[in-house]
């Protein structure tokens, strides 16, 4: 990405958990149909982990799902139960940012790209979306 990197913040529902990530003002998000991003109706833009970060006792609160190859890490607010970040499967070297959750200010401008997560390794190789946690 060529564009300069401004901090956003965000967090879920209730505000327990918090964080912030470097990230574009003008980001693409992921819509995806697998099983759980369907269910949950997320839409998720990813960053590499380094610029990401977990504020306060945030991580106390937080919870862990993980199905199929265990690999993402869906991680939600015990209190309120939002996911506003995950360790997808596609980079499990990078977040995904639940855009929704991000606070309002910041983000410019959401280009929404279809993942076809019921046809996830045929995805996976023709999206690029694994060059977005580099």
């Amino acid at each position: 990405m060529d564009e300069d990197l401004i901090v956003h913040n965000g967090g879920c529902h209730c505000g327990r958990i918090r964080w912030r990530v470097q990230a574009p003002s003008s980001v693409v998000a992921w819509k995806c149909n697998c099983s759980d991003c369907s269910m949950r109706g997320n839409v998720h833009f990813i960053v590499p982990s380094q610029r990401f970060e977990l504020l306060g006792d945030s991580k106390e609160l937080l919870t862990t799902y993980t199905f199929g190859t265990n690999t993402a890490k869906h991680t939600f607010c015990k209190v309120c139960g939002i996911t506003s970040f995950y360790i997808p499967r596609s980079n499990p070297d990078g977040i995904a940012i639940t855009f929704r959750c991000v606070d309002q200010g910041t983000l410019s401008h959401v280009e929404i790209k279809l993942y076809d997560g019921k046809n996830w390794e045929s995805s996976y190789n023709q999206s690029g979306i694994a060059s977005c946690s580099v």
